[in-house]
C-alpha cells in the first residue's frame, strides 16, 4: 500500500493521459471538475500562507501537472458537448443557466470579459512578473555569493551555515528559472481556453442545426449553455492557478505570510485610513451620489484608523530619555552562558536609583565603580540604537552571540564581555569601538541605506553617497533599498547597514584579541583542557610551566592569527623544549617558534587553497644581509636595517601586496625560521595584516607558488 502511494503522483498524471483517449460519463466528468477546483483553491490559499517561495518549490511542476488536467478536462467535456447534443453533466450546465440567466447575448459578453481578463490582466501580469523575477535572481547571484563570502570571512557564519545560504541561491536561481518558463504554460492554456470556446460554440451549433433538427434558436440556447459553463468550469481553475502563480513569484520582499504583511502593513497606517475615510465623506456632496453608503464606509474608515492611532500611542515606545539617556548602559553582552539567555536590563528602576550624584559619591566606595575599565565598548549615536535594542527588533546581540560562538570555534579564544553604550557625544549615525577604555576604530551607518561594495570594473555606476567600508577600506557608496538589485546587477556587493557594523566589530577584535587575553581567561583555559588531558596539566603546572609564560605564548600566537585551539600540543610543545633547554625558559622567540611548528598543520589550512599556497619569497641575498645585520640587545636580537633597505623592501612589498588583490587567500610571506620573526616584526609595523611564515611551518603535501620575491637593493646597500 505505502508503495503505491510513493507513485500515487505518476498514476495521476497518467490517469490524466488516459482523459485525452477515453470518452468519461458526465458523472465522472464531474468528479473531475470538482477535484480541479479544489486542487486550484488549494494552491491558491498555500500561496498566500508561505513566507517565502522556496517553501512551495513544487509549484512548477504543479502547474504543469493542473494545465495538463484541465486540458485533459476541457478534451472530455467538448467531446461530450458535441457528441451528446450539448450535454456534458450537472456543473457545465449549473454554470451556464447561471451566468447566461436567459439572454445569451448577455451572457456571451460577460463570459468573454471574464476570459479576457484572466488572459490579459492575470495571465499576462503573472508572466511578466516571473520574467522579470527569474532575471534579477539570476544576475544578483554572484553579489549575493560574494556577500556569504564576506560573512564567511568575518565569522559572521560558519562553513556549514554558508553551504546552505548558497544552496539557497541556487534553489532561488532555479525555482525562478522554472517559473519564468512555467508562466507560458499558464498562457497557453488560457489560449487553449478560448479556442475550446470557440470549438464548442460554433461546431456544436453546426452539429445540432444539422442533425437534431431543432430550430436555430433552441440549439444557439443549447450550445451557448454548454459553451459558457464548459469555459468557466475551465476559467476558474486557471484563475486561481494565474493568481497563484503571480502571488508566488512576489513573496521574494515578504517578511510573513500575505495575510500577516497586510494586517501589519496597513494596521501600521492609521492616519491613512482616517485621510480616505475623510476624502469618502467630502464625496457626499457630489449630487446623485449614494449619501448613506458613503457615510457608513467613511464613518467606519474613520473609526477603525482613530482606534489604531489611539492602540498604537498605548503601546510600550522606545524611551529615548531613560534607558539611553546620557551616555548611560545601553546593555552588557555577558560572555557566560548565561549571558546568552537572558541579558540584563535597559535601564534600573526609578527606585533604585540614588537622589544625586553628589549623594551618590559621597561613599568612597562607590568611587571606585568608576576606575573598571571595560575589555570591550561600543557607543552609538541616536539614530543607530534600533539596531541594538532588542525591543524594536535589533539583531545586533544576536549577530554577536553568532560572531562569539564562531570565533571561539575557530581560535580557541572566548572574546570577552562587550559593553553596549548609547553616546551624547557622537553624531546620530556614528559609533566606535573601544579596547580598555580606548577609542581603536569609529564608523558611520546610514540605517535607511545600502552599502554597495564597488567592483574593480562595474557595468555602471550606481548612484548613491560615497563612503568608504569601514573594515576592509574598500570603496563603496550608500545606496537607497530600491536601487539594491539594480546595483547587484553592475556587479556590486550589498551589504546591509547591520552587517557593515558587525563585519566592523569582528574584524577589530580579531586585530586586538592578543590584547584581550588576561591571566584569569589563560587560567580558565587550562582548566577547561584539564576536563580532557588532566595527567598533562598536573605535569606542567605549577612546577614547570607558569601561567605567566603560557600568556606570552598564547598572546604571540594570537596577534599573528594563529589559533590556540590545540591547547594539549601547545603545552606539550612547551614542555618539550623545557625538557631541551631547561628551566628557566630565556629564549621565549624560539620557543614560539617550536610551537609553530608543531602547529604546521593548522597553520597550512589557514593559507593553502586546493592544495597550494601562494607566497612572497625573499631572495638568498636579501636574508643573508638580513642575517648579518641581526644584533643582540638586552631583550634579545632585533633586525637592524638601514634606512634605505628598509624604505627599499616596503616599496617591494607594496607592489608584491597588490597580486593578492584578485586572490582569496590572505598574503602570505615565507622566510626561513631563524628570520621569521624578525622579518615579522619589521613588517608588522606598516603592513598588520600579512603573515610571514617559515618553511618549517608549512605540511609537506602542500605545493608552494612564489608569485613573487623580495630582493636586494644593491643602490640602497651602497647608499647605507
Amino acid at each position: 500500500m505505502k508503495k503505491i502511494l510513493s507513485y500515487s503522483v505518476v498514476l495521476f498524471v497518467l490517469t490524466i493521459i488516459l482523459l485525452l483517449i477515453i470518452p468519461l460519463p458526465a458523472a465522472l466528468v464531474d468528479v473531475a471538475i470538482i477535484i480541479n477546483m479544489s486542487l486550484s483553491m488549494m494552491i491558491l490559499v498555500t500561496t498566500m500562507t508561505i513566507r517565502e517561495p522556496l517553501e512551495f518549490s513544487i509549484f512548477p511542476s504543479l502547474l504543469l501537472i493542473t494545465t495538463l488536467f484541465r486540458l485533459g478536462i476541457n478534451v472530455s467535456t467538448t467531446r461530450n458537448i458535441l457528441t451528446s447534443s450539448g450535454s456534458s453533466g450537472q456543473i457545465i450546465k449549473a454554470f451556464g443557466d447561471f451566468v447566461l440567466r436567459g439572454n445569451v447575448v448577455v451572457g456571451m459578453i460577460i463570459y468573454m470579459i471574464i476570459v479576457l481578463m484572466q488572459f490579459i490582466v492575470i495571465t499576462k501580469g503573472a508572466e511578466r512578473v516571473s520574467e522579470v523575477a527569474a532575471r534579477f535572481t539570476l544576475d544578483a547571484m554572484p553579489g549575493k555569493q560574494m556577500a556569504i563570502d564576506a560573512d564567511l570571512n568575518s565569522g559572521l557564519i560558519d562553513e556549514q551555515q554558508a553551504k546552505m545560504r548558497r544552496e539557497k541561491i541556487q534553489r532561488e536561481a532555479d525555482f525562478y528559472g522554472s517559473m519564468d518558463g512555467a508562466t507560458k504554460i499558464v498562457k497557453g492554456d488560457s489560449v487553449m481556453s478560448l479556442i475550446t470556446t470557440a470549438i464548442n460554440l460554433i461546431g456544436g451549433s453546426i452539429i445540432g442545426i444539422i442533425q437534431s433538427g431543432e430550430s436555430i434558436g433552441e440549439v444557439l440556447n443549447t450550445y451557448s449553455i454548454a459553451t459558457v459553463g464548459d469555459g468557466l468550469v475551465g476559467q476558474i481553475p486557471s484563475l486561481l492557478i494565474s493568481t497563484a502563480t503571480g502571488m508566488i513569484v512576489t513573496r521574494a520582499v515578504a517578511e510573513g505570510s500575505l495575510n500577516e504583511d497586510v494586517s501589519k502593513q496597513f494596521m501600521g497606517q492609521p492616519t491613512a485610513i482616517m485621510i480616505s475615510g475623510i476624502v469618502i465623506a467630502v464625496l457626499t456632496v457630489i449630487p446623485g451620489m449614494p449619501v448613506i453608503q458613503l457615510l457608513i464606509v467613511s464613518v467606519g474608515l474613520i473609526a477603525g484608523g482613530y482606534f489604531l492611532s489611539r492602540r498604537l500611542r498605548e503601546e510600550p515606545a522606545l524611551a529615548t530619555g531613560g534607558a539611553f539617556g546620557g551616555g548611560g548602559s545601553l546593555r552588557s553582552f555577558s560572555g557566560s552562558p548565561e549571558g546568552e539567555a537572558g541579558e540584563e536590563g535597559l535601564a534600573e528602576p526609578a527606585a533604585q536609583k540614588p537622589v544625586s550624584e553628589e549623594e551618590y559619591f559621597k561613599d568612597v566606595n562607590n568611587v571606585y565603580t568608576l576606575l573598571s575599565v571595560e575589555a570591550i565598548e561600543m557607543e552609538f549615536g541616536y539614530s543607530l540604537i534600533p539596531l541594538v535594542d532588542e525591543s524594536v527588533g535589533g539583531r545586533l546581540i544576536n549577530r554577536i552571540i553568532i560572531f562569539r560562538r564562531q570565533y571561539a570555534q575557530d581560535m580557541g579564544f572566548v572574546i570577552p564581555s562587550i559593553r553596549l553604550r548609547d553616546s551624547s557625544g557622537l553624531n546620530t549615525n556614528q559609533y566606535c569601538i573601544k579596547i580598555k577604555g580606548e577609542e581603536v576604530a569609529k564608523g558611520e551607518i546610514l540605517v535607511d541605506y545600502y552599502l554597495a561594495l564597488e567592483p574593480e570594473n562595474p557595468e555602471k555606476e550606481i548612484d548613491g553617497i560615497e563612503t568608504i567600508e569601514p573594515a576592509y577600506g574598500i570603496p563603496s557608496r550608500w545606496i537607497k533599498p530600491e536601487d539594491r538589485e539594480l546595483a547587484e546587477i553592475y556587479g556590486y556587493t550589498v551589504i546591509d547597514p547591520l552587517s557593515v557594523l558587525v563585519t566592523h566589530l569582528s574584524e577589530v577584535v580579531k586585530q586586538h584579541a592578543h590584547e584581550l587575553i588576561t591571566r584569569q581567561e589563560v587560567m580558565h583555559l587550562v582548566e577547561n583542557t584539564k576536563k580532557t588531558s588532566p595527567e598533562l596539566i598536573e605535569e606542567a603546572f605549577p612546577n614547570l610551566v607558569s601561567y605567566s609564560l603560557l600568556q606570552k605564548v598564547l598572546t604571540s600566537l594570537l596577534k599573528e592569527g594563529v589559533p590556540i585551539k590545540d591547547l594539549e600540543t601547545i603545552i606539550e610543545s612547551i614542555l618539550e623544549t623545557i625538557s631541551d633547554t631547561g628551566l628557566p625558559v630565556k629564549d621565549v622567540d624560539g620557543l614560539i617558534e617550536n610551537i609553530r611548528t608543531a602547529l604546521k598543520r593548522t597553520i597550512t589550512r589557514m593559507y593553502c587553497e586546493d592544495g597550494s599556497m601562494k607566497v612572497i619569497t625573499l631572495d638568498s641575498e636579501l636574508e643573508r644581509t638580513m642575517v648579518g645585520c641581526l644584533t643582540k640587545g638586552e631583550r634579545g636580537y632585533y633586525l637592524a636595517l638601514s634606512p634605505d633597505v628598509l624604505q627599499s623592501l616596503i616599496n617591494q612589498i607594496t607592489v608584491q601586496l597588490k597580486k593578492f588583490n584578485s586572490l582569496s587567500q590572505n598574503p602570505v610571506i615565507l622566510t626561513s625560521q631563524v628570520m621569521r620573526v624578525h622579518v615579522y616584526r619589521l613588517i608588522d609595523q606598516f603592513y598588520p595584516n600579512v603573515r610571514v611564515l617559515s618553511f618549517n611551518e608549512i605540511s609537506n603535501n602542500v605545493q608552494i607558488q612564489s608569485i613573487g620575491s623580495l630582493t636586494m637593493d644593491h643602490t640602497a646597500r651602497k647608499g647605507a
